[in-house]
């Protein structure tokens, strides 16, 4: 492919985000309950198609991976 052939890394996000919109409404649609990670409470979630919310668990350590290592070293 010729460089002038990519598309610009705006329109790539632009479309992952619709691609994630659509399984959700199609997930949705089927009844199919989906796991939603809430980034403001670290929580992990189970919706189903109703709107109702279970907490399935929380975020288990704090940091990335490579500042974890570094700390153990």
């Amino acid at each position: 492919m010729k460089r002038e052939e990519y598309i610009s890394d705006e329109m790539v996000v632009k479309r992952v985000k619709e691609a994630v919109r659509i399984e959700l409404e199609k997930r949705k649609a089927m009844d199919v309950p989906v796991i939603i990670y809430d980034g403001e409470t670290q929580a992990i979630y189970q919706e189903n198609s109703d709107g109702t919310r279970t907490e399935v668990g929380r975020k288990m350590r704090k940091g990335r991976y490579s500042e974890r290592i570094s700390e153990k070293s």
